[in-house]
């Protein structure tokens, strides 16, 4: 069986770094990964994928990307459920990473970060206009 993911995306806040009672690094962050297709009416939609990465791999993660950082990722979907204080039954669908790379250099990076504390984003202002989407004709689409 095959369960392999790739994504690129940035993150949409600073990794979540924790450690379990035996001592092991984990972290777990969301990823915003632009569509590659306009929506009706010609915006660029993003989809937010939760990961995890443990161990030493999160604390290096952890320690060199923040909110906004430019990442790609391979690893694998898994999905898992627990029954919270209320009780009820909750499901999770998770990317596990087990490769990562920084695709922007680190003065880049904080550039960014820091030109994005100074502006206060509008609503009507795409968060994501930077990237470089691909025009694709809706004539192309299988669906």
């Amino acid at each position: 069986m095959i369960n392999r993911t790739v994504l690129v995306g940035r993150l949409t806040k600073d990794p979540d770094l924790r450690y379990t009672n035996s001592g092991t690094a984990v972290a777990s962050f969301t990823l915003a990964v632009n569509r590659q297709f306009t929506n009706s009416k010609g915006e660029h939609e993003a989809d937010f994928i939760n990961c995890v990465i443990w161990q030493k791999a999160a604390e290096n993660f952890s320690n060199f990307t923040h909110k906004g950082s430019l990442v790609g990722i391979d690893g694998r979907i898994q999905t898992r459920s627990y029954e919270n204080q209320q009780g009820q039954r909750v499901y999770v669908t998770e990317v596990v990473i087990e490769n990562f790379s920084l695709l922007e250099p680190r003065s880049q990076s904080d550039k960014s970060q820091q030109a994005s504390k100074k502006k206060t984003p509008s609503a009507n202002q795409d968060p994501f206009a930077g990237s470089n989407p691909i025009d694709i004709d809706e004539d192309d689409l299988p669906f």
